[in-house]
């Protein structure tokens, strides 16, 4: 049977982006992900490198699946918070991926693509609130500092908060991340009832 390298490095990837998620970089096991992906601990470190390497691919990849997935609109911030929320409550092995990389890449070399859409996300506020569309009373790295983190939030507290929240549904957790970012931003939180 001939090889198909590209088939190769989409099963690797995958199962580095389960590992990963699970483990994180210092607990991943090469050997797991290699039987994970019918491959050898040989052939990844000739596609990828090392484990930090890898690493770095799936980061890049998971990245670049979350900007085509997340439309970022700095005209409308409360519905952008609401649809990184959705993006996290369904697939939470996305926020661990960004947890491990930011606990264990700290020191690293700094990913262009995250330099990158953090700067063009900080352009286009910046622009909303020069053409008035978004106050000024926080600046643009503010915002999208706060955005960030009240998209998340549900998903990032401790277990015994959690259990606390529990009885919150899902809708409502979401209608609460809309409606602070609106708040924020001194705008009315309209969000459709599908996406609730």
């Amino acid at each position: 049977m001939p090889r198909n390298p590209d088939a190769t490095r989409a099963r690797i990837m995958k199962a580095a982006t389960d590992e990963f998620a699970t483990y994180g970089i210092a607990g991943a096991r090469m050997d797991r992900v290699a039987e994970r992906a019918a491959s050898s601990k040989e052939r990844i470190y000739t596609y990828f490198g090392n484990k930090e390497q890898l690493f770095d691919a799936v980061f890049r990849n998971y990245v670049e699946e979350s900007l085509a997935e997340v439309d970022f609109d700095a005209h409308d911030l409360p519905a952008y918070a609401g649809r990184m929320f959705d993006h996290f409550a369904d697939d939470p092995e996305r926020l661990r991926l960004s947890t491990w990389y930011r606990l264990e890449r700290a020191g690293a070399t700094p990913l262009q693509t995250l330099i990158d859409t953090n700067d063009l996300r900080v352009r286009r506020i910046a622009a909303a609130q020069d053409d008035g569309s978004v106050p000024s009373h926080f600046s643009a790295v503010q915002l999208l500092a706060l955005i960030q983190a009240l998209s998340t939030s549900w998903a990032t507290m401790n277990p015994e908060f959690s259990a606390l929240a529990a009885p919150i549904s899902r809708r409502k957790r979401r209608r609460t991340v809309v409606e602070a970012v609106a708040r924020v931003v001194g705008v009315t939180a309209d969000t459709p009832s599908g996406a609730e």
